[in-house]
């Protein structure tokens, strides 16, 4: 591939920027979670940058460096600049050979992106089968958004299941509604973002209208009415200040899930704001602007919440989690997390 040329996505192997282990933030029970690259969305707050390109990425630890300069010698391009003790990866003519990170002594450069094939990635998830059977968790495929890989990932979610394993799809559901309900349809979970309900703001803060994927979201609910697959679904909102936080907002999101999808829905999550991706951003090249946003307080997401029983849905499925801010008199607010589940992304 030649630097700076777009990749496609394969049906021959998933392009995964991290497997994380023992998460209890993307489905029930303890879950091991396949993060793809690639998103037809670009959120502004976005807490996995990482995952909205398709291509992997090269990537720069500065306090792991040790100046050691092997990575300059097999450079074939020259992309790595440096100034003083710092250094920067030209985007434009890195092609992300990985040649630069194997020569790396020290670990400082890493690559976010590697290919599995479907054998390869089903023996690595069931490695985690004992944590699986005993917290009633599986296996979700998250992103990115893993539709833009809908024939491996069905056929990944398909083996999931095949071989006993609780298979649960995360999708932002920007995609055909065929890849939606191929994929869904082979799941036993779906988890499925409304981000903002307005369209114009919609565009504004992820660069894509919603009516897309407000209608996939309706032809999901037909479809799980119809063939009983997937057997649940959640609606995930995140909480984000300046943005999706406003309770016009959130009343919106919850009339809608009332009146379209509230017989099918069974937990709709708001999900607090996380500002831990700085450092992503940076490592990335870019800038992210909501660098030094604070975490929500305890109270306004309780505040939320709140607002999202009164918006017309079954109050018993809405449920706000994540990291706060807590209030102390006399002392600076200490950090809370709220319930036992958190979603950091969005």
């Amino acid at each position: 591939m030649s630097p700076g040329q777009a990749a496609e996505p394969s049906s021959s192997y998933l392009t995964v920027f991290n497997i994380q282990r023992m998460s209890t933030e993307d489905g029930p029970g303890l879950r091991t979670t396949v993060f793809v690259k690639g998103c037809g969305l670009e959120c502004r707050w976005c807490h996995n940058p990482e995952g909205i390109s398709i291509c992997p990425e090269v990537v720069w630890h500065g306090p792991r460096c040790v100046h050691s300069r092997a990575c300059d010698a097999v450079c074939p391009e020259d992309a790595i600049l440096r100034s003083g003790e710092e250094i920067e990866i030209d985007r434009d003519r890195c092609t992300a050979c990985g040649d630069c990170v194997d020569q790396c002594p020290s670990g400082a450069l890493e690559q976010w992106g590697t290919d599995w094939s479907l054998d390869d990635l089903l023996t690595e998830v069931a490695k985690d089968r004992s944590y699986f059977e005993t917290s009633g968790g599986g296996v979700t495929v998250s992103g990115g958004d893993p539709a833009l890989y809908t024939p491996f990932v069905a056929a990944f979610l398909e083996r999931c299941r095949t071989l006993g394993l609780h298979a649960a799809l995360d999708t932002c559901g920007m995609c055909s509604q065929s890849n939606l309900q191929t994929l869904a349809g082979r799941a036993d979970l779906v988890l499925y973002d409304l981000k903002e309900i307005d369209p114009e703001r919609h565009t504004r803060f992820t660069g894509q209208p919603n009516q897309r994927i407000l209608a996939n979201l309706v032809a999901l609910a037909e479809q799980m009415r119809q063939s009983q697959l997937p057997a649940d679904l959640w609606i995930r909102t995140p909480l984000i200040p300046g943005a999706t936080l406003t309770e016009e907002n959130i009343r919106g999101i919850g009339a809608f899930i009332a009146r379209e999808v509230g017989d099918v829905v069974t937990r709709w999550e708001l999900c607090a704001f996380n500002n831990l991706a700085g450092d992503k951003y940076r490592r990335l090249g870019l800038r992210w602007e909501f660098e030094g946003v604070e975490l929500l307080r305890e109270a306004d997401l309780r505040h939320f919440e709140e607002v999202g029983r009164q918006s017309g849905v079954d109050p018993e499925i809405v449920l706000a989690t994540g990291r706060t801010l807590v209030e102390r008199a006399g002392d600076s607010p200490a950090v809370s997390q709220s319930h036992t589940d958190e979603r950091t992304d969005g």
